[in-house]
């Protein structure tokens, strides 16, 4: 991935993007390993729905990952590389090891929150920057997340009728 931004532009505030950048990368790898956790360990009547949505959920935020690290890489950043170096930048803690399934519905839609908000504050800054390959990125990454939320609420609201 060539970087769009010109070499002069690379420069403090450039820098401020990759790392604000990181942190959406460890967020997004948090919430990676918690869906992934939910899929080898739900349970229940909706067990092969749940097991299956969960399933797509971890394969997108794996999938997210790399263009995530590689636009911190074309801002002239490092990209973390540890799962050490993932959780000290990480915002989103771990989930409790074990939930029912309404609770695993329930900390997924709130990771997928948290990495929204995080996301929109990266994306001011990148706004600010005059980055628009990074607004872009997380643009997709906010509607991709913002998506998965809304199916996640209707799970979790199933028994309502539709209004």
């Amino acid at each position: 991935m060539q970087s769009t931004l010109r070499p002069e532009a690379i420069n403090d505030e450039t820098a401020r993007v990759g790392a604000a950048l990181s942190g959406v990368l460890a967020d997004t790898f948090v919430l990676y390993v918690r869906t992934h956790g939910f899929h080898w360990n739900v349970t229940g009547r909706k067990f092969r729905t749940l097991h299956l949505m969960f399933e797509e959920q971890y394969n997108e935020l794996w999938s997210a990952l790399d263009p995530i690290a590689e636009r911190i890489r074309a801002l002239g950043q490092p990209a973390p590389g540890s799962v050490q170096g993932l959780m000290a930048l990480a915002e989103l803690p771990e989930a409790e090891a074990l939930l029912d399934s309404r609770g695993m519905i329930k900390a997924a839609l709130d990771g997928h929150l948290a990495v929204v908000r995080r996301a929109k504050a990266v994306l001011a800054t990148a706004e600010t920057a005059q980055d628009p390959a990074t607004v872009d990125l997380l643009t997709q990454r906010i509607a991709s997340h913002e998506k998965t939320a809304w199916m996640l609420r209707a799970l979790l609201s199933e028994d309502e009728p539709v209004r």
